[in-house]
């Protein structure tokens, strides 16, 4: 069975998860298969996170996100990269669907692009992000496996805001995952999945707690 209960969640999930005047309107970003996206749904599901998956973006036809969004009900949008001449008229396209979604935060689970100031300024404050490590260690693309080649004894995720400086913005929220012995990066990744699970829909409550209280 994979480990539930890391080292540490710092800030501690919550007790009691707040409520908004209004449910929140997430749009959710991913270019894979999309399990954080149904993490999130689920938590919505059980009465946690006071919010609604307005739509589902993703720029990979073919991806597992697209199924899993079908099974969960949810509406998604195709918007292939390849079709693009540039990042920025990508993010252009993409703000323009959230918009017209009613998105107030989006939330980028897996989203394997990097993002330009079209889509950060038209939400800001309000584009998280999750990563495979402790930031600011190991940005960028196989954070586990260089988790891995330095030899570290704790691993683990983090949610943050996004700011156009590759896995950089403020954290919101992380949650610490011993390296064992025997791990190698499928394991490894495999058990912070699960604490990628259960932290975002919570720093996802936060966030918005936050930015509330400005």
């Amino acid at each position: 069975m994979l480990e539930t209960a890391p080292v540490l969640v710092s800030p501690p999930l919550p007790v009691v998860w707040p409520r908004f005047e209004q449910p929140l309107r997430l749009g959710v970003m991913a270019s894979g298969n999309g399990s954080n996206l149904e993490a999130i749904a689920h938590s919505i599901e059980r009465g946690e996170l006071h919010a609604q998956i307005c739509v589902v973006l993703y720029n990979n036809p073919g991806a597992g996100v697209a199924e899993r969004a079908a099974r969960l009900g949810l509406p998604t949008v195709l918007l292939n990269h390849r079709h693009y001449p540039s990042r920025e008229a990508l993010d252009h396209d993409i703000v323009q669907t959230l918009q017209a979604h009613g998105v107030d935060w989006v939330i980028m689970a897996g989203w394997m692009r990097c993002v330009t100031a079209v889509l950060i300024d038209a939400f800001a404050h309000q584009v998280l992000n999750i990563h495979p490590s402790l930031l600011p260690s190991f940005p960028g693309l196989r954070a586990v496996e260089q988790a891995l080649a330095t030899g570290v004894k704790v691993a683990g995720c983090t949610v943050h805001q996004v700011e156009l400086a590759v896995d950089s913005g403020p954290v919101i929220m992380q949650a610490a995952v011993p390296v064992e012995p025997a791990d190698n990066p499928t394991t490894l990744q495999a058990r912070i999945q699960v604490q990628e699970h259960r932290i975002y829909p919570a720093a996802i409550a936060l966030a918005a707690m936050s930015h509330l209280s400005i």
